[in-house]
């Protein structure tokens, strides 16, 4: 690529525009940055472009070798209002750069997403990331709704009354939760939400949000399930699914180890039926005696979710109740001695999660409770609303890039994703 791509804007009806001259810009928290050329990737097929009205974008002047705000733009004998457009990057991808626009007229609490620059060079979208993770089954390609619902139907006769497949069809048909969907396919990994309740405040929770917030995109699930409405049909998926994974611990729940009596004993009843496919769980690890009786259980595997690897910042996120981040570190350490396969869940936010000292915090982290693997996610939530909930120590971050490469040096061992794996494919 000879040319850095142009600044994209919107108008107010979201008609997205090239500007002539001005280049794309990028924030790293709340600084503005020109991208590295390096840095710039063609924007991933499943990606999904964003406009927000009210937010005049920055873009860089070559001219003048500064970067300018954006207001207005002339178009033709019309002088358009200028807004920001932003990405959201395909899943496996992880972004580098948040959008670069000014806040300060914002009316309300953008809706969950994690919004990544996007610029525009030779008929393409480009966008500072690299992929983290490559697995052909969360291609949306393989989630044709014009296959689902004949299935859906066929799974609700299977189990009649079962009120776990029913809350399931409608995140798979309401939601279009490609988890859910996989239930309804029999095949590859199917969730399994127990947990009306939670003993977090998560700044950037799906399933739950406060009034004056944004609408939280899935609903918590309203009842704990009896033990034969996760055994029958469990049992029945890791039997007979392709690469079969059953997940606790989904975006339409609580938290999970809240029913932790329930899980550990759904999971024996499983595992006296079947040796077949991975058992997985999805969770806050706050409380390690919970986590060490699941695993106690037959678990396979263990996903444990952190903001940040710097207590006072993960407290700041989670908004722990009756806990603390010295829990879930036990909790990590605690899978690990069982044999589980343990991944941290791992939610990066470009200025805060490459900042020197949270590098230096997960370092040490990891010295402690020796993870397999670490999926970088990308945060969904308003970078504007997150970065003054959190306060960060104001610091310069240095890339995610650059992080994942200190991390590798530093542990060659360890693993980097985005999706859970199956039994077969640990590398331990």
């Amino acid at each position: 690529m000879a040319m850095r791509p142009k600044l994209l804007f919107a108008d107010d009806q979201g008609t997205i525009y090239d500007h002539p001259f001005l280049e794309m810009a990028g924030a790293s928290g709340p600084r503005l940055v020109r991208p590295a050329i390096r840095d710039l990737v063609q924007l991933p097929s499943m990606s999904k472009l964003y406009f927000h009205p009210g937010c005049p974008p920055y873009g860089y002047d070559p001219n003048k070798r500064k970067i300018v705000l954006l207001r207005e733009m002339k178009i033709g004998r019309k002088t358009l209002r200028c807004n920001a457009v932003s990405a959201f990057i395909q899943q496996g991808w992880v972004r580098l750069l948040l959008p670069a626009m000014d806040y300060s007229k914002k009316s309300s609490m953008l809706p969950m997403w994690a919004y990544s620059t996007v610029g525009f060079h030779d008929e393409a979208y480009y966008a500072p990331a690299f992929e983290i993770d490559d697995n052909f089954r969360w291609n949306p390609d393989n989630f044709d709704d014009r296959t689902l619902l004949a299935n859906v139907k066929k799974r609700l006769r299977e189990y009649p009354g079962n009120r776990l497949v029913e809350h399931l069809r409608n995140c798979a048909v309401h939601y279009h939760c490609f988890a859910a969907k996989n239930f309804f396919f029999r095949r590859w990994e199917a969730p399994i939400p127990t947990s009306p309740v939670c003993n977090s405040g998560c700044l950037g929770c799906i399933s739950l949000q406060p009034d004056g917030s944004c609408m939280a995109p899935q609903e918590r699930i309203s009842f704990v399930p009896e033990l034969h409405e996760i055994v029958e049909p469990f049992v029945r998926h890791l039997n007979e699914a392709r690469d079969p994974i059953i997940s606790f611990g989904q975006g339409c729940e609580g938290e999970p180890i809240m029913q932790w009596q329930r899980i550990s004993e759904s999971i024996s009843a499983i595992r006296k039926e079947t040796s077949r496919g991975t058992i997985n769980l999805n969770t806050n690890g706050s409380v390690p005696r919970f986590v060490d009786a699941i695993c106690c259980s037959g678990l396979d595997s263990i996903r444990i979710s952190l903001s940040s690897a710097r207590p006072e910042l993960y407290e700041r996120y989670y908004k722990p109740k009756g806990y603390g981040f010295a829990d879930v570190v036990e909790s990590i350490r605690l899978a690990r001695q069982h044999g589980a396969f343990t991944m941290l869940n791992y939610l990066i936010f470009p200025g805060i999660t490459d900042q020197a000292a949270e590098v230096e915090a997960m370092c040490d982290l990891i010295r402690k409770t020796s993870p397999h693997l670490i999926h970088m996610k990308n945060l969904n939530i308003d970078p504007d609303f997150y970065w003054k909930a959190m306060a960060p120590p104001d610091e310069p971050g240095m890339g995610m890039g650059k992080v994942k490469e200190l991390l590798s040096k530093e542990f060659p061992g360890l693993q980097f994703g985005y999706y859970n794996k199956t039994r077969e494919s640990f590398s331990v």
